[in-house]
């Protein structure tokens, strides 16, 4: 199935990434020096989006941001990365914002200020028109109800770690968490979870059982942040070219291991082209 001939939405946040470098990550209280910043698009659903585009899929993002430069700014940048901003809606609150730091061995902390986010709209979206629609928690609770009810194939990707309501879980064709984000799922009540691992790479189960399981290729990490949402694009794309369990587990990790070479969520998006080449190297 080609990929050209199939479509991905992708809903949830979009945000710019005011980014630090420092040797160590500070202790509470602790003041350190640090580069200077550096300006990066991000938000989990941006990310996401722009992976998957990267990929080949056609995307289309439906987030929300400001009506400021930092708004006009993000709809540019993802513009050009080749995802369909159409469905990006404009908010009088500002443009989100996540301050991010990263350490030598590229480990990093997070702070999210949500600004536009909060106020996602996805009332008037036909998710009808997708053939997978893949989500995160960086928004609203209300807001992935609504589209865990409204697309015929979702995927939702538990992430940061917040509870998530049975009847949204049930209707997801495959939940995706990491290891402290799979505490807040029954994983026994899911029919496909998978739970990424880190270095150690990722976990495929089945009600509970385990499926399958992959190891992360050996690569010089720069920047850990994004390699989830670079995993998560990943397998949603298998997902929607129909791989099995164990392909799209592969390919997945594959994909977030190499998303990890360059400083930034979306600085070193792989595309199918360069996640196949390493995959064919193991």
């Amino acid at each position: 199935m080609s990929s050209t001939r199939l479509r991905v939405g992708v809903v949830g946040s979009a945000n710019v990434d005011e980014v630090v470098r420092c040797s160590t990550l500070p202790r509470p209280g602790e003041t350190i020096l640090a580069s200077d910043p550096l300006r990066l698009p991000g938000g989990k659903a941006s990310n996401q989006a722009a992976a998957l585009s990267a990929l080949g899929l056609a995307t289309t993002l439906i987030a929300r941001v400001g009506n400021d430069a930092s708004g006009e700014w993000m709809i540019d940048v993802l513009s050009r990365t080749g995802v369909d901003t159409s469905h990006i809606q404009r908010d009088s609150a500002p443009t989100g914002t996540a301050y991010i730091t990263v350490d030598a061995a590229g480990e990093n902390m997070i702070i999210v200020a949500r600004g536009a986010n909060a106020h996602l709209d996805v009332a008037n979206v036909d998710f009808s028109d997708f053939d997978v629609v893949l989500a995160q928690m960086e928004v609203d609770e209300s807001v992935v109800d609504a589209v865990a009810k409204a697309a015929p194939n979702f995927i939702l990707n538990v992430a940061p770690a917040r509870p998530v309501s049975p009847e949204t879980l049930r209707r997801c064709a495959v939940v995706i968490a990491n290891e402290i984000e799979a505490e807040y799922v029954d994983l026994a009540t899911l029919a496909h979870c998978v739970v990424t691992l880190g270095a150690r790479g990722a976990v495929h189960y089945a009600y509970g059982k385990e499926v399958t399981r992959a190891s992360a290729p050996p690569v010089q990490v720069v920047d850990t942040v994004g390699a989830g949402d670079a995993f998560c694009a990943a397998y949603t794309a298998q997902y929607v070219l129909r791989s099995s369990p164990e392909v799209a587990l592969r390919f997945a990790v594959t994909a977030g291991s190499l998303a990890t070479q360059a400083l930034g969520a979306q600085g070193a998006l792989p595309t199918m082209k360069e996640v196949e080449t390493w995959l064919a190297r193991a």
